[in-house]
């Protein structure tokens, strides 16, 4: 008769191994559901990033509240934004928003534009960076300034300016009667002086 030990040899055996058999299983199983819960992932979002990055060219942004498309209701606002690399090499852009969130007017002036009328200030035959710089910011920080807003936009009395830049001369005899009617001036580069205001007869804002 064998003894007693030997018979238990083989379920021994088959005790020893079934742990490894299992654990080996639960690792198999583990990563199988690391990889399924990656495919699952949502795809990086690189909106936050790109508006960010719009913004972050913002350099000087220059902003004022003043009547002009509705004298009797409420304010437009009126915008002035240097964007680019830095500010003698960037681009402003002017607009005009009603309170009701339209834009009605834009206009893209160069650095170079807003830096132009310095030539006047010069005291010496050269100028630092910085002093251009400087230039520039205080041009955008003075560009709404109250002395640039006059009403009426066109004055009874005043002659129609013929010539190929000249307003449409229904909306220039329309604005005629309009007492209430603001006109606002600006100085592009270094003699260009603009006008405009806003015509109710071609709901837009017109060169004067």
């Amino acid at each position: 008769m064998r003894p007693f030990w030997l018979a238990l040899l083989p379920l021994l055996a088959a005790c020893n191994s079934t742990p490894s058999a299992v654990q080996e299983g639960t690792e198999a199983r583990v990563t199988d559901k690391s990889a399924a819960d990656t495919s699952q992932l949502p795809a990086p979002d690189t909106t936050r990033a790109a508006a960010a990055s719009t913004q972050s060219d913002t350099l000087v942004s220059v902003q004022q509240t003043h009547a002009f498309s509705q004298p009797d209701y409420k304010p437009d606002v009126f915008r002035l934004v240097l964007r680019g690399p830095s500010v003698l090499e960037g681009a402003a852009t002017f607009t005009i928003t009603t309170a009701a969130g339209e834009v009605i007017f834009r206009e893209t002036l160069s650095a170079a534009e807003l830096e132009a009328p310095m030539v006047y200030e010069m005291k010496t035959a050269t100028v630092t960076p910085a002093e251009r710089e400087a230039f520039v910011r205080r041009r955008m920080n003075e560009f709404f300034r109250a002395s640039s807003f006059s009403s009426p936009a066109v004055v009874a009395s005043a002659p129609y300016p013929a010539g190929p830049d000249a307003p449409d001369r229904a909306a220039w005899d329309d604005l005629r009667k309009r007492t209430k009617s603001i006109r606002f001036t600006y100085l592009v580069g270094k003699e260009d002086r603009r006008s405009i205001a806003w015509s109710p007869l071609q709901k837009q804002v017109i060169h004067l």
